[in-house]
């Protein structure tokens, strides 16, 4: 997994952390730890860019989750407690779209997993950069 970040000033500033490779049990981690650091670092919005993401895994919802509660100025699940982790991801529909956390350029396979786990709705997707950064 490759992950470069970028900072554009819109209204607000927005961060865009790019991801290239599968996001899966191998390094969903970094991808939490890589958000954490840019939420302790200031970032507040959060443009996550899948469009290098073909497959996403269920240790990936359990990192998109993780970062969504972070911008959100909550505490993540630990990724160590297993189901709980995973059980928390299918709480998260119930608490709204997110506000400070949108995704980009959904891949097919992504948009299929996100839609079957009842995610889909909690993020707002765009597929233009400019129009995703405009919506902060």
């Amino acid at each position: 997994m490759n992950m470069t970040t970028e900072q554009i000033q819109a209204r607000a500033p927005v961060t865009i952390l790019r991801l290239q490779g599968d996001l899966d049990g191998s390094n969903y981690r970094a991808v939490i730890d890589r958000a954490r650091e840019l939420y302790q670092a200031g970032a507040r919005h959060l443009l996550v860019d899948l469009a290098g993401t073909p497959y996403m895994s269920s240790a990936g919802l359990v990192a998109l989750h993780s970062i969504a509660l972070l911008f959100r100025g909550s505490e993540a699940p630990d990724p160590e407690d297993g189901w709980r982790a995973i059980r928390a991801v299918g709480e998260a529909a119930e608490s709204g779209r997110q506000e400070h956390v949108k995704l980009l350029n959904l891949q097919p396979k992504v948009v299929r997993v996100l839609d079957q786990t009842g995610l889909l709705p909690f993020f707002e997707t765009h597929t233009d950069q400019d129009t995703a950064v405009a919506s902060f």
